[in-house]
């Protein structure tokens, strides 16, 4: 049966938070939330149905309040519900914590269970840091426990055997101030070797990768990747229009390895923007938090993302930088000069770097 809460149904508008539309939670697993202020009050419906889930009270603040005023739906579904609202508040808003205020002891204790709300003194409360690593908001396919810990030897190279490789979308984020939707897809020969051949053959991409080839030749390299245990090439996609190419690898079995003590979950990105349409700040600040997001979402026990731009990509430094990547050192593989950089995950959720450091000019309100 639908959950009966009592208490206030009205919330305020007043204040620096403005009121937003159509915010999305939950697109990677094929059934969209929409969060979307209604008649004073912030409504959360099911996006393919058009069917209201609940509506909260929200009081706005340095820290906001979230009140169930009305669920028509069960247990989880309002759980869900509620978590939608708390990602659209953390993210338009920006809020490190929001008091949430929820009667229905069942709901609570679901909430509680998942990890996004803790009991405080003044009720429940959620912190960001912790909504921001509840992967299911964001991650598609099944999700399973953490692959078991056993140990395997590649060469010389002493590492945990590798869970299989996911297919189809893997992350998925709603973006306001794009008002469009961020993915990550696995990619394969058949669907995107004509765009990675093309993009490897883009000046700007090849004089960085230095790549670029005939069809054949990206045909192997990116076979090669996909029979790879420790690689996973990713399209990067707005609204479905693909833009860009990153390559996720297990650091400890990489050929960063040598150059640093690498731990057993640590995970290092490559990346090239292909679309030069994609190419601005407004895209920048959409795709840099979310490759980090998905990388440490994607195994919990990663707790640090490396890098190794080469030394004189001056811009992608700086953007790392700002990302909060810290500098490591400079060192030499056999085919560039390299700059180890470093992103821990406490740092990443801690200092909220799951958005954008640098949100000047980005409108924020959907």
């Amino acid at each position: 049966m639908p959950i009966e809460q009592t208490g206030s149904e009205t919330g305020s508008e007043t204040g620096s938070a403005a009121p937003f539309h159509g915010f999305r939670s939950f697109e990677a697993r094929g059934g969209a939330l929409e969060s979307s202020w209604q008649a004073g009050r912030l409504e959360v419906r099911d996006a393919r149905r058009n069917e209201p889930l609940a509506a909260f009270a929200v009081t706005h603040g340095p820290r906001p309040v979230l009140r169930l005023a009305e669920s028509y739906v069960e247990t989880e579904a309002c759980a869900d519900a509620a978590i939608a609202a708390l990602e659209a508040i953390t993210t338009q808003w920006g809020a490190t914590a929001v008091d949430i205020h929820i009667e229905h002891q069942p709901t609570r204790a679901l909430l509680h269970r998942r990890g996004v709300v803790r009991p405080h003194a003044d009720g429940d409360r959620c912190e960001a840091a912790m909504l921001w690593q509840y992967a299911p908001l964001w991650l598609g396919g099944p999700l399973e426990a953490p692959y078991p810990l056993r140990h395997a030897m590649t060469g010389e190279k002493r590492h945990p055997v590798r869970p299989p490789k996911p297919a189809g979308t893997v992350y998925a984020r709603y973006i306001p101030w794009l008002r469009r939707t961020f993915t990550l897809h696995v990619a394969t020969v058949e669907h995107d070797l004509a765009s990675l051949h093309r993009w490897m053959n883009d000046p700007d991409v090849a004089h960085f990768w230095q790549e670029q080839g005939d069809e054949e030749k990206h045909r192997r390299y990116l076979q090669g990747l996909i029979d790879d245990p420790h690689m996973l090439p990713l399209i990067a996609s707005i609204d479905g229009t693909p833009f860009g190419y990153f390559e996720v690898y297990w650091a400890k079995e990489n050929r960063i390895a040598p150059f640093y003590d690498a731990n057993d979950y640590d995970r290092g990105w490559h990346v090239l923007i292909g679309e030069p349409a994609f190419r601005g700040k407004a895209f920048l600040t959409a795709w840099f938090p979310a490759i980090q997001h998905f990388q440490f979402l994607d195994d919990p026990r990663t707790q640090r993302i490396v890098g190794e731009p080469r030394s004189d990509h001056h811009r992608q430094i700086a953007n790392l930088d700002r990302a909060g990547f810290s500098k490591v050192k400079l060192f030499d593989f056999p085919h560039k000069q390299a700059m180890l950089v470093m992103l821990l995950r406490e740092r990443f959720f801690g200092e909220h770097l799951y958005l954008p450091a640098d949100r000047d000019g980005l409108e924020m309100a959907s």
